[in-house]
C-alpha cells in the first residue's frame, strides 16, 4: 500500500481549467492523453471492436435473393432507386421506413442521454471511435503520454521524421479504408474492388473517398477534441435531456476535498483531508484534456476514462474506489448536504465516515433502479411503438402496386361510333425479385372494355401481362365505353391488379370523362 507522497504526480494542466481558461478563440493546446487500463478502457476497446467490425465488414456480407436481385447482405443500389437489408427490400416510395428509423434513433439518443448522459459520445459516435483508433496507431509508433510530449517538443531529427511520417502515412491510410468501405455500401463490393484498382470506376468513387479519406485524416488525427467541443451541437443539447436523476461521470468531491499530497501531516495539524491527492492523473488520460475536478463541462464526452484512472490511483493507496464515478445529481447533492453539515460548512469528508474509517449509512450510493424513472418509461414507450409500428407495416405490406395516371390532354376522345375513350397509364410495380403474371381487370363502369396500346392483348375487361422482377412496367390502356352506356360527365371505376400465385392484390380508383352531350 503506498503513501499520498509516493503516488506519482503528472505534470498535466486541464486544457480549460477554471484558472487558465481561454477565450473562445485562442489557440488549440495539444493534448496527449496517456493510455488508462481499466473496466471501462476494456468496454471502449470492445465497442471499437464491434463498431468498425461492422462498418468495415458489413459491405462484405452476402445474402441470396435469388437470381434477379443482387446478393449483397447491405446495398443502397441507387441506381435501381432500391435499399436492400438482408432479407428487406425498401422501394424510394417506402423511403418513410428509412424516417422511421431515424426518428427511432433520436428517441433512442434522448433515452440514452438522460438515463446515461453523453454514453453515445463517449463509446460510440464515429469520431470517438475513428480517435480512439488513431491513438492506438500514434501511441504504438511515438510511444506514450511522456514520450510523445518529448518528441512533440524536441528539435527536427531523422528519427523524428521518420516517426511522424509512419504515423501519418497509416492514418492516411485508414482514412482511404474508411473511405473506401463506405462506397462499398452503393455498389456490388468485390466488383467495385477490382474497379477501383483497374481504374475504371467511376468518378464519383474516386471522389467519395477522396473526401472521406480528408475527413477522417483532419477530424480524427488532426482536430479530434476541437471536432466534439466546437462542430458537434450534442454537447449544447445534452443539458435539456439531463436531470437530477440521470448518470454522469462525476467527481465526488464530498469526499475528495481537500485534497492534499501530505495526507499525515495535515491530519497531524487537525485539519481535514479528502481522498483525492492531487495526482493529476484523472487529467492525463482525458482525451478531451478537460480536469473533471472543476465539475460538469461541455467538453466531457463522459468516456469514463478518468475513472479507471482514479481507481488505479486509489487501488495503490489501498482506499475505496468510486471518487470519481458514475453518479447521480441527487445522490451528489445528498452526499454534499452530508459533508458540508447541511451546508454549514466546508466539505469536511469525516463526516461521510463512520469511526472505523468506513463510509457513513446515510451515504448515497447509485442503484439501477433509481434511472427507471417516468421519464426513461415514456421514452421507452415511444420508441417501442414506433418500432412495433414499423415492423407491423413491414410485414403486412403488399409488393403488388398500381398507379394510374389519367391523359391531360385530350380528357376524351369521341369516336366514329359516338363511344367515348378514355387514356391511361397504368403502373405496374413488381416489388419481389421474382417474375410475376399480373391480371388487370376493370371494376364498374357498365358496358366499357379496355385495349393496351402496342401488344397483341384483345380488348376486354381483363388482360393479363408479365412484369419483370423487381421493376416497374407501363401500359398505354384506353378505356371505351358505347355512347348509349354513359351517364354523366364523370364516373369513377376502379382497376384492380391481383397476383393469382400469390393472392396479392392492389386497386386504384380512376375517373371517366365523358361530354356534356353525351348524357
Amino acid at each position: 500500500m503506498l503513501d499520498n507522497t509516493q503516488v506519482e504526480r503528472l505534470e498535466a494542466e486541464a486544457v480549460n481549467s477554471a484558472k487558465v481558461r481561454q477565450p473562445m478563440y485562442a489557440a488549440r493546446k495539444k493534448i496527449f492523453p496517456k493510455r488508462a487500463s481499466g473496466g471501462f478502457r476494456r468496454f471502449k476497446w470492445i465497442v471499437m471492436a464491434i463498431t468498425l467490425g461492422i462498418y468495415y465488414l458489413t459491405p462484405w456480407l452476402r445474402w441470396d435473393r435469388g437470381p434477379f436481385a443482387p446478393d449483397q447482405a447491405v446495398l443502397l443500389d441507387v441506381a435501381n432507386r432500391r435499399f436492400y437489408f438482408f432479407f428487406i427490400e425498401i422501394w424510394p416510395q417506402e423511403f418513410y421506413y428509412v424516417a422511421g428509423l431515424l426518428v427511432m434513433a433520436g428517441v433512442g439518443l434522448f433515452l440514452i442521454t438522460s438515463t446515461v448522459g453523453r454514453a453515445w459520445c463517449g463509446y460510440t459516435c464515429p469520431q470517438t471511435v475513428w480517435v480512439d483508433l488513431f491513438l492506438v496507431v500514434e501511441r504504438t509508433i511515438e510511444g506514450d503520454r511522456n514520450a510523445r510530449m518529448k518528441l512533440d517538443a524536441g528539435p527536427w531529427t531523422s528519427r523524428k521524421l521518420v516517426l511522424r511520417l509512419s504515423k501519418h502515412a497509416i492514418w492516411l491510410v485508414i482514412g482511404a479504408l474508411t473511405g473506401g468501405a463506405w462506397i462499398f455500401y452503393f455498389a456490388d463490393a468485390p466488383t467495385l474492388l477490382g474497379e477501383l484498382f483497374a481504374g475504371t470506376a467511376a468518378p464519383v468513387a474516386y471522389i467519395t473517398v477522396a473526401v472521406l479519406t480528408a475527413t477522417t485524416y483532419t477530424f480524427g488525427g488532426l482536430m479530434r477534441e476541437q471536432v466534439c467541443t466546437y462542430m458537434c451541437p450534442w454537447p449544447r443539447i445534452q443539458a435539456a435531456m439531463l436531470d437530477e436523476s440521470s448518470l454522469t461521470v462525476t467527481y465526488n468531491d464530498w469526499r475528495g476535498e481537500p485534497r492534499s499530497r501530505h495526507a499525515k501531516k495535515v491530519l497531524a495539524a487537525g485539519q481535514p483531508v479528502g481522498d483525492c491527492v492531487d495526482c493529476n492523473a484523472c487529467v492525463a488520460v482525458c482525451p478531451m484534456g478537460i480536469d473533471i475536478r472543476d465539475g460538469q463541462q461541455l467538453e466531457c464526452i463522459t468516456c469514463a476514462l478518468c475513472i479507471d484512472a482514479c481507481d488505479g490511483v486509489m487501488d495503490k493507496l489501498g482506499r475505496e474506489r468510486g471518487l470519481i464515478s458514475y453518479a447521480t445529481l441527487s445522490d451528489y447533492n445528498a452526499n454534499m448536504m452530508l459533508a458540508t453539515a447541511g451546508g454549514s460548512s466546508s466539505v469536511n469528508p469525516s463526516l461521510v465516515r463512520t469511526d472505523d474509517g468506513l463510509f457513513s449509512d446515510r451515504v448515497a450510493h447509485f442503484h439501477i433502479r433509481k434511472i427507471f424513472r417516468p421519464r426513461t418509461y415514456v421514452y421507452m414507450a415511444m420508441w417501442s411503438l414506433i418500432g412495433l409500428g414499423l415492423l407491423y407495416s413491414l410485414m403486412t405490406r403488399d409488393r403488388l402496386e398500381v398507379n394510374v395516371l389519367h391523359d391531360r390532354n385530350p380528357q376524351f376522345v369521341t369516336l366514329s361510333d359516338g363511344s367515348i375513350r378514355n387514356g391511361y397509364t397504368v403502373k405496374l410495380l413488381n416489388m419481389i425479385p421474382e417474375p410475376r403474371t399480373i391480371v388487370v381487370t376493370m371494376q364498374g363502369l357498365h358496358g366499357a372494355e379496355m385495349s393496351v396500346v402496342g401488344g397483341d392483348i384483345p380488348a376486354g375487361r381483363s388482360f393479363a401481362v408479365p412484369v419483370e422482377p423487381d421493376r416497374l412496367k407501363m401500359l398505354k390502356v384506353f378505356v371505351r365505353q358505347p355512347a348509349d352506356q354513359i351517364q354523366g360527365t364523370a364516373r369513377t371505376f376502379t382497376f384492380r391488379v391481383e397476383d393469382k400465385a400469390s393472392f396479392e392484390s392492389d386497386e386504384y380508383t380512376a375517373t371517366f370523362n365523358a361530354p356534356e352531350t353525351a348524357r
